[in-house]
């Protein structure tokens, strides 16, 4: 059974920087693609950014230039390196990994931008 573990976030200052690591166990097959989505109150799921099996990144526009995804396949880790936070980045962060027979997501882990 696949399994997602994230770590990382937490409460930060505008204007500093967090980093968030998922990490899958119990897949066996080639995860194509691995992303990071930030839950709002209605319990919907927004894209923040997403990377492909050959490192191709994406990222909203609101995020670009700020965040930066990366991925290790070696571990099945997937990374979101957030700086210049703002407030509005504030939300539960889950990330979301694909093979060709499933898609796991991540619990989520809560990012807290305030002074």
């Amino acid at each position: 059974q696949v399994h997602l573990v994230q770590s990382g976030g937490g409460l930060v200052q505008p204007g500093g920087s967090l980093r968030l690591s998922c990490t899958a166990s119990g897949i066996s097959d080639n995860i194509l693609t691995m992303g990071w989505y930030r839950q709002g109150p209605e319990k919907q799921r927004d894209l923040v950014a997403d990377i492909t099996s050959d490192g191709r990144p994406r990222y909203v526009d609101s995020v670009k230039g700020r965040f930066t995804i990366s991925r290790d396949d070696a571990s099945n880790t997937v990374y979101l390196q957030m700086t210049m936070l703002k407030p509005e980045d504030t939300g539960v962060y889950r990330c979301k990994m694909n093979t060709l027979q499933t898609i796991s997501w991540a619990s989520g882990t809560l990012v807290t931008v305030s002074s």
